[in-house]
């Protein structure tokens, strides 16, 4: 099996393990208290959720080992795309009689993913550089 079919399914399972934990009821479980290393643990939560995203879907797809500006390109869609994903799940919470929206929320997703698509640019710059060497 190819590596971008595995990171493909990978991203799918991902975004269906995300949908669960953003839309299922969870009545027995308790609600994430208190603080994190001076944040909400909430908002760590949400922060840790979307740092997957931005890896999962850069290697779901073939890399151009040559050119890193259609890397750039390629990350600052995915960021967007997982942006779109984040207020997506917002907003549906907010539907949702059982869930509520929160600006926070979609910020420490945000973040998580702006975390993430730093990290995969800096490995690609690296990684190119090394195989130029």
């Amino acid at each position: 099996m190819k590596r971008t079919t595995i990171f493909k399914i990978l991203t799918l399972l991902y975004i269906v393990v995300v949908a669960v934990i953003c839309f299922a009821r969870f009545s027995s479980l308790p609600t994430v208290p208190g603080k994190f290393l001076w944040f909400d643990a909430d908002k760590v939560v949400h922060f840790l959720m979307f740092v997957p995203f931005p890896v999962l879907a850069f290697y779901s797809f073939p890399l151009d080992r040559k050119r890193l500006f259609p890397t750039l390109g390629a990350i600052i869609l995915i960021f967007a795309i997982g942006a779109a994903l984040a207020g997506l799940t917002e907003f549906i919470q907010g539907r949702l009689p059982y869930r509520t929206m929160d600006i926070n929320d979609y910020k420490a997703d945000v973040l998580g993913l702006l975390f993430s698509s730093l990290v995969v640019f800096l490995v690609r710059v690296f990684s190119h550089k090394s195989a130029n060497a």
